[in-house]
């Protein structure tokens, strides 16, 4: 199992529009990504969120997945317009 771990710190110009929108969007990926077990979104409640209020896990079958992912068709269209209205984190693992 692969797991893929991400945060976002918002820039100003981001809307609420544009944070729902993300929400939804990674979540599709859910029926639509090879490899893709499962994914859960939601805002970041820890006290130690150093400016990161979204968050995401995303668990694949493997990293080969994982790496596939990267370039699916629906996730690139997701970073087109969402990189320019984020900060983000990303941690990888195998477990």
């Amino acid at each position: 199992m692969f797991i893929h771990i991400f945060g976002f710190r918002w820039k100003a110009e981001a809307t609420e529009a544009d944070k729902a929108r993300a929400a939804h969007d990674i979540v599709a990926f859910r029926d639509h990504v090879l490899g893709l077990i499962d994914v859960h979104v939601g805002p970041n409640v820890s006290p130690r969120g150093q400016g990161y209020t979204f968050v995401g896990l995303m668990t694949f079958t493997d990293k080969a997945a994982a790496d596939a992912y990267t370039t699916h068709p629906m996730h690139l269209a997701l970073l087109k317009w969402l990189v320019p209205l984020i900060d983000p984190v990303e941690l990888d693992f195998e477990a």
